[in-house]
């Protein structure tokens, strides 16, 4: 069968190929019946409940009055969840001169934004069923990675940072539930040799859209406001929806991730049209790209 009757087939993915010829079929009837929308996908998912504490930091995203005394006394409701962000504060990866024992001292030094925002990331790790089909560790060191170089981005052109960490941090929350779901296309969508952000694109020709697409219902669901669910959304395609800077933002940051995690970082390859539209200043950054393992301990995250 041409190509051209397959509109969303993945590039790097051939027809003839043995992998995909032995499974395309059947996927087939699955992509017919999840194409209607994310939403639709995640109507029969039963998506866990996160823990009170987690629910009452999601309200103070969308509160403009939360101040530290809110969300240091939200947080320290929950012990291990406050043992868990002392220890991750006092780790070499904050590189802090003297070592913090308390909940005020934390955020008086990482920045109550930082720590709200590390808190929902251990509690959303903590909350998800993990699929077997997935390293666990090295989903979460993805995630880390990219919410760092999405925050790293967003920095240069003057973007609410938190903001792009947490969305960088939860973009590949719908590939769990892919995982889930269709565990035989992970095959497909995990196959080596994979060039930065083509994951997405085999998402969307095996489930009829990403995993960020996913994530912005699963955001929905747990009422994160609606500015990260449509940065989520979008970040698979942010050219197709262009009023979503964080979005874009985040895009580059799981393209960069994925030249990370192939050993170089070259800025030039990133799509010049996205770059354009967010006005990075590409050379500057170039001689200042952190090194993904600045990014990536994953300590706090391990059961």
């Amino acid at each position: 069968m041409a190509d051209m009757e397959h509109p969303r087939r993945p590039k790097g993915i051939h027809p003839q190929s043995h992998t995909f010829s032995r499974r395309w079929g059947a996927h087939r009837g699955i992509i017919i019946d999840t194409m209607a929308s994310a939403a639709r996908f995640l109507q029969s998912f039963k998506l866990p409940v996160m823990p009170e504490a987690a629910q009452a930091l999601i309200r103070t995203l969308s509160n403009e009055q939360a101040d530290v005394p809110l969300v240091v006394a939200i947080i320290a409701k929950d012990p291990a969840l406050t043992t868990t962000l002392l220890r991750m504060a006092n780790s070499a990866m904050f590189g802090l001169s003297r070592s913090v024992n308390t909940l005020e001292s934390a955020v008086s030094v990482v920045g109550m934004a930082h720590i709200r925002a590390r808190a929902l990331s251990i509690c959303m790790a903590g909350t998800l069923e993990f699929p077997p089909s997935l390293d666990r560790l090295a989903f979460w060191s993805h995630c880390l990675v990219c919410a760092g170089y999405a925050k790293w981005l967003a920095a240069s052109i003057a973007m609410d940072e938190q903001q792009a960490w947490l969305t960088g941090m939860m973009v590949r929350l719908g590939q769990i539930v892919i995982a889930q779901r269709m565990p035989i296309a992970m095959e497909e969508i995990e196959l080596l040799p994979r060039a930065p952000g083509e994951r997405w694109k085999r998402e969307r020709a095996l489930a009829g859209f990403d995993e960020g697409e996913i994530a912005a219902e699963i955001a929905r669901r747990w009422d994160f406001p609606e500015m990260v669910a449509l940065g989520l959304q979008a970040a698979g395609q942010p050219l197709a929806n262009r009023s979503s800077p964080l979005g874009a933002v985040v895009h580059l940051a799981g393209l960069v991730t994925d030249q990370a995690m192939q050993g170089a970082i070259a800025l030039k390859e990133l799509p010049l049209s996205v770059v354009q539209m967010l006005g990075l200043p590409l050379e500057r950054l170039q001689e200042s790209i952190p090194k993904p393992e600045t990014f990536s301990d994953i300590s706090m995250l391990q059961s």
